[in-house]
């Protein structure tokens, strides 16, 4: 038997209290650059690492590239900074740890290799959508 399922199936479930609003603001700023599957995990029950991840994709290299970059610009304008920006370069996968939250772009064949979404399995996730939509 073969598991047909996508790696970035997420359980639909609430987050485990409120969302801080540099979190939904950060995905605000992923839809404002048309980021595809963007899904929010929380980890306050699970890691101490950080409180919150925000996985989304691009369609290129060029696409993961913007969308960092927008969310790290916009965020930076509202005093919010980063502690690190990792993948700038590469473009492939763009990690934003603003400690509290680690916001994660991947170019889709790089999310479907990491599979943060089965590795952190154990995490209420939520498959988000831009304000507006049904």
């Amino acid at each position: 038997m073969t598991d047909s399922t996508p790696a970035t199936t997420t359980t639909p479930t609430a987050p485990a209290g409120p969302v801080p609003h540099e979190v939904e603001r950060a995905v605000e700023l992923l839809f404002d650059r048309k980021a595809l599957d963007v899904v929010l995990m929380d980890l306050r029950n699970v890691s101490t690492a950080t409180d919150f991840f925000i996985v989304a994709s691009g369609t290129s290299d060029t696409h993961v590239s913007a969308i960092a970059d927008n969310v790290v610009t916009e965020l930076k304008a509202e005093g919010i900074r980063p502690l690190n920006v990792e993948g700038e370069r590469g473009g492939r996968w763009i990690l934003i740890d603003y400690f509290s939250f680690v916001v994660h772009v991947f170019h889709p064949a790089a999310r479907e290799f990491y599979q943060l979404e089965r590795l952190w399995g154990d995490a209420p996730a939520t498959q988000m959508q831009p304000q507006g939509s049904a």
